[in-house]
């Protein structure tokens, strides 16, 4: 009886709906740490097992499907990769500026703390760039280690070029590799339920959102600007490119990959999420391959709208005078920036002092609104990572159709 049932029961699992079981999740999270917050804690080690699986897996992922990708790419086929970058770039500027609009129009000001910081602040935007070009020549073997996306998308080119003139039978196994990886990865996210679980139970009953309440108007700032990028602006660039209704595919990348993205917090964790999606949206597996994990290090629209508003909230509170092409200057410093905050220890809310440099703010008055953007950063950085990493699919799918049209 329990044999024939068992397999029942698993089956029926991996073919149910993943977003209602991450739903089912998120409720059962929410009651266990308000009813045991202990076991909750405890729980903790469910979401951490699925963090840290979709973490080791993804580096993986990538260097075998890209390397597989272009050494099996032909001649005559069409690769949509620019206009990703396109929309990338223009996507991140746009969010900058709506940062800079909503902080002039809900001016936020900050009770500044104190906090010991152990990491150090980039010093200018030419630190950030450098950082991020000498990772990409990063020794291959450590990339893959340390996660250092760039230059495993590096190496992973080199490689995949380098094969191309490799043997039928090469390139044959080399795709039945990625193949394989791609099922792996099935069956890690088929895990996402029980972690987000974990992540929530362990979330809520560690920290509660107590602390978050003397932040509420700042939070309202961050998220709303960001709700408006997914909502209003990246729609309409979609729209341009495309011709069609955005918004049944903005919906369907929000719930099947900005879900996860806000639970697991980090862009580098849901590769394997976009790249499931992107598989099953039936988009050019040439490009996705490549534009996923280079838009998890470069497609960074919420990590500039946090660096501008928290910069802005900064200047509020010291009273310093503003132009707007002041701020504008601060939209596009905040939109570089954040293109290059994977390479920074600490992402985006370190680099919040280069971005107060330009209004001459102290750097120890900076590193006090880094530690407000810590102690927000439950809501915070989940809605970022939510944000950037639901993009990436979005703009991939767009440019794709647009192509095909």
């Amino acid at each position: 009886m329990t044999s024939n049932l068992t397999p029942s029961l698993f089956q029926r699992y991996m073919k149910g709906s993943l977003v209602l079981q991450i739903i089912i999740g998120v409720v059962c999270g929410i009651a266990l740490a308000y009813a045991l917050p202990s076991a909750a804690q405890s729980a903790g080690l469910l979401g951490g097992f699925f963090v840290k699986a979709l973490k080791a897996i993804a580096p993986v992922l990538v260097f075998i499907l890209v390397m597989a990708s272009i050494a099996n790419h032909k001649q005559n086929e069409q690769t949509f990769i620019r206009p990703v970058l396109v929309l990338y770039g223009a996507g991140t500027l746009i969010a900058a500026f709506v940062a800079v609009l909503f902080s002039y129009a809900f001016p936020t000001q900050l009770d500044l703390v104190t906090a010991d910081l152990s990491r150090s602040a980039p010093q200018g935007i030419a630190e950030v760039l450098h950082t991020l070009f000498f990772n990409m020549v990063d020794n291959p073997v450590n990339a893959l280690v340390k996660g250092n996306y760039i230059g495993i998308l590096t190496w992973a080119v080199c490689f995949g070029i380098g094969l191309r003139h490799a043997s039928e039978m090469t390139k044959e196994l080399l795709q039945n590799l990625a193949d394989s990886v791609t099922t792996v990865v099935g069956f890690v996210i088929r895990l996402a339920p029980f972690g987000v679980f974990g992540l929530v139970a362990n979330t809520i009953a560690t920290t509660g959102f107590s602390a978050l309440l003397g932040y509420s108007h700042l939070l309202l700032v961050l998220i709303g600007s960001m709700l408006f990028i997914a909502l209003v602006t990246n729609p309409l660039l979609v729209f341009l490119s495309t011709r069609q209704n955005p918004y049944p595919l903005v919906f369907q990348c929000l719930k099947e990959s900005g879900v996860t993205a806000f639970f697991t917090r980090s862009s580098a964790a849901n590769i394997p999420v976009n790249m499931d999606l992107c598989k099953r949206l039936e988009l050019d597996e040439d490009t996705y391959s490549v534009s996923i994990p280079l838009g998890a290090t470069i497609n960074m629209a919420g990590a500039a709208i946090t660096i501008t508003v928290l910069t802005l909230a900064a200047v509020n509170t010291l009273g310093i005078p503003v132009d707007f092409a002041t701020a504008i200057l601060l939209s596009v410093i905040a939109a570089v920036s954040a293109c290059g905050s994977s390479g920074v220890a600490g992402g985006s809310l370190l680099l919040i002092p280069l971005a107060c440099s330009l209004f001459n703010i102290p750097n120890d008055v900076a590193m006090q609104v880094v530690a407000v953007g810590f102690i927000i950063g439950v809501l915070q950085d989940s809605a970022e990572t939510a944000l950037n990493s639901s993009t990436d699919v979005l703009f991939t799918a767009a440019a794709c159709r647009a192509a095909q049209r």
